[in-house]
């Protein structure tokens, strides 16, 4: 359980700010960018449900995403390092529940037949505003493990691999199922 009992500490007025292991690092250290864009993401999708009332399925997919962001966040807040206790992780299961809602979302969708705009409802539009997001997200993680010293948990790379791929798929799904998609035409415009 968490408990906040003042927001503000002042700690933060030096530009630095503290990991969940203590440790301080400079406000534009890439591991606060990427558990930063993570918290973008879950902001992002909030807004998505806004708009999902009347889809309560997808707008409970959408609420155990919220939570699964947070324990993302806590992952990549405290950096696992040799020795030291495990702390909260994203796991496989989390993985493969997004890929049975990505599996049942698209079972209904109509085929595609060119590539989708972003818009349509606006459901449809905040989704795709997530999925780029999540994809910032996504490469802010993958730069970071790449680092030396530094690690990702894989599922945790995974996950937003797999996040971008719902939210694509959930943008389609708030779209009549794809009957409202916005379709791509390639050089309509010349």
């Amino acid at each position: 359980m968490v408990t906040l009992n003042r927001i503000y500490t002042k700690t933060g007025d030096d530009g630095t700010t503290a990991l969940g292991s203590g440790e301080r690092r400079p406000k534009y250290d890439l591991r606060i960018a990427a558990y930063g864009t993570v918290d973008e993401t879950n902001a992002a999708i909030g807004v998505v449900r806004l708009h999902t009332k009347d889809a309560p399925a997808l707008d409970a997919m959408l609420g155990r995403i919220q939570n699964d962001l947070f324990d993302l966040g806590a992952d990549l807040a405290v950096p696992e390092r040799e020795g030291k206790a495990e702390r909260l992780r994203v796991v496989a299961s989390q993985v493969e529940r997004l890929e049975r809602d990505i599996d049942a979302l698209n079972d209904k969708l109509a085929p595609l037949t060119s590539f989708v705009l972003p818009g349509g409802t606006p459901a449809a539009a905040y989704l795709h505003v997530a999925r780029t997001i999540c994809r910032r997200a996504e490469r802010v993680m993958v730069k970071l493990a790449a680092r030396p010293g530094e690690t990702v948990g894989s599922a945790g790379i995974q996950y937003m691999n797999r996040l971008s791929d719902f939210l694509f798929v959930a943008s389609r799904a708030a779209n009549q199922n794809g009957g409202g998609d916005v379709l791509w035409v390639p050089g309509q415009n010349r």
